[in-house]
């Protein structure tokens, strides 16, 4: 104890001193800018030396405000989301360096099935990076899943772990979260509210387009309802909390995000399912069902679909049902485009793919010239597999995906046993509507993937990590309970 406390006087003196140093030496250059931003890494290594979890807040805090590399310094070849990525990323050395040193880290966490789900995952991927058609890229894609998946992941799993801090973890990005809102609220404003068009752009720079927007909103509303109405909370914070679902409700309705709109209907029967109490077994094997039967059926189905001519608009009950338009929405059928060149890509290289993260730099020559729609490009430079499902295949062969959906199985398994094991009501909420909200996630997945960004893997990681908590306690509890 007075060892560590020895290290950590020693290097706040150390810090304190090379800043100091370093303000005289740029005062000197007179470069202000740097000079400007020195007191926020002083206060971000003060964090790091003092306290990890105030620095994992601070991410969560930051992760909706974030904003793209290349939104600061347009040009450069690389880019990365400022400021949490970079931070994330100290954040890894530091864990990898107490790791080195201390030879020790919560074995619970560690060796718990959802973990060894995770392990497998990234073993898979950094193998098909070495494979990699663009090694570079693949180990770049590699670096940032670890860093995801160390910080709001396994030291947010610890910080969790009693069943504590789980709703400063949310409340902190709902915050941040609801200043984007009224920004893009505003800005939608100005163009008229119910203006389809303009719903895609008025969330930049925070977020990319309307599907992450409206993604982000799905995953947290489930918890704005239990804030709300969950009598476990006090009435100031039930009050505080029925305004925020308010506010997300209309951001989730102006966001145009038809695969959102679908992921909460999703999640909605899934809620309806846990609180029948209907078994997780029936539940995976009906789902099985169901998709056994779209393959079966998919011509029948595609031919069904091809008759649906409402094309995407301001109307929110015509928009809502062109999602099943595949014969004349552009959207639909650039998403069909893409999803094509991920199978033909999967084909080509079946067992280690193309490479985690190649797939936008790869697809161009794998387009059909009877699947291109209005915004194709010859280039194949306007993003990804539009399928968290799809891009592992044509990215990382059939083992990407298969092992991305051990992880989802094993999470959803994790949580409803979790949530059927504990006594804590409060706990019980948040595992439910960590589920309910990753399930709005998992199934938008069928149609776009976000997990590269910050702004969607800080809720995916850090319910992950509530949910594996909330199942440490839960088995500690009913030990206790038999040992008496």
């Amino acid at each position: 104890m007075f060892r560590s406390n020895a290290i950590k006087i020693t290097l706040f003196y150390l810090i304190s001193i090379s800043f100091i140093l370093l303000n005289i030496y740029f005062v000197v250059k007179r470069d202000s800018l740097i000079i400007n931003a020195l007191p926020a890494l002083l206060a971000v290594f003060l964090l790091v030396i003092f306290s990890f979890d105030k620095l994992i807040y601070l991410v969560v805090f930051f992760a909706p405000l974030s904003l793209p590399l290349s939104e600061v310094m347009p040009g450069l070849s690389f880019d990365m989301f400022l400021p949490t990525e970079p931070i994330l990323f100290g954040l890894l050395i530091l864990f990898l360096l107490k790791i080195i040193h201390e030879r020790n880290f919560d074995r619970d966490i560690l060796t718990h099935p959802v973990s060894l789900a995770i392990y497998i995952n990234l073993i898979w991927i950094l193998l098909t990076s070495l494979t990699s058609t663009m090694p570079v890229v693949s180990i770049k894609f590699l670096l940032a899943r670890i860093w995801f998946v160390v910080c709001l992941y396994l030291l947010t799993a610890k910080i969790f772990k009693g069943g504590k801090k789980m709703e400063q973890y949310v409340w902190l990005y709902i915050i941040a979260f609801l200043v984007v809102i009224f920004y893009a609220t505003y800005r939608h404003w100005g163009y008229g509210l119910w203006d389809k068009q303009a719903a895609h752009y008025v969330v930049s720079p925070f977020y990319n387009d309307h599907t992450s927007y409206g993604a982000a909103i799905a995953m947290y509303l489930p918890f704005a309802m239990l804030f709300a109405f969950s009598k476990q909370y006090s009435k100031k914070i039930r009050n505080a909390a029925l305004v925020v679902l308010g506010i997300l409700f209309m951001a989730f309705i102006l966001s145009y995000s038809r695969a959102a709109w679908v992921s909460m209907i999703a999640a909605l029967m899934v809620w309806g399912f846990i609180k029948l109490k209907i078994r997780f077994q029936p539940i995976f094997i009906t789902a099985i069902i169901v998709i056994a039967l779209v393959f079966s059926f998919q011509h029948q189905i595609v031919m069904h679909l091809e008759r649906n001519s409402d094309e995407s608009s301001s109307n929110l009950t015509e928009h809502f049902s062109s999602i099943s338009n595949i014969s004349s929405d552009a959207s639909n059928l650039e998403r069909l485009n893409r999803w094509g060149c991920a199978i033909r890509m999967f084909k080509e290289k079946p067992v280690f793919g193309f490479g985690p993260g190649t797939y936008m730099f790869q697809y161009a020559p794998f387009q059909l010239k009877k699947e291109r729609t209005i915004i194709s490009t010859n280039a194949g430079d306007r993003g990804n597999a539009h399928s968290e499902y799809l891009g592992p295949l044509s990215e990382s062969g059939v083992l990407g995906l298969v092992t991305f959906l051990i992880i989802l199985i094993t999470v959803l398994y994790t949580g409803i046993h979790a949530y059927g094991r504990l006594k804590d009501p409060r706990l019980k909420g948040i595992v439910l509507a960590a589920i309910i909200g990753l399930v709005t996630y998992y199934v938008h997945g069928f149609l776009n993937n976000f997990l590269d960004t910050d702004k969607l893997s800080v809720p995916f990681w850090g319910f992950t990590a509530m949910i594996v908590a909330a199942d440490i306690y839960s088995r500690r509890e009913a030990k206790a309970v038999e040992e008496k």
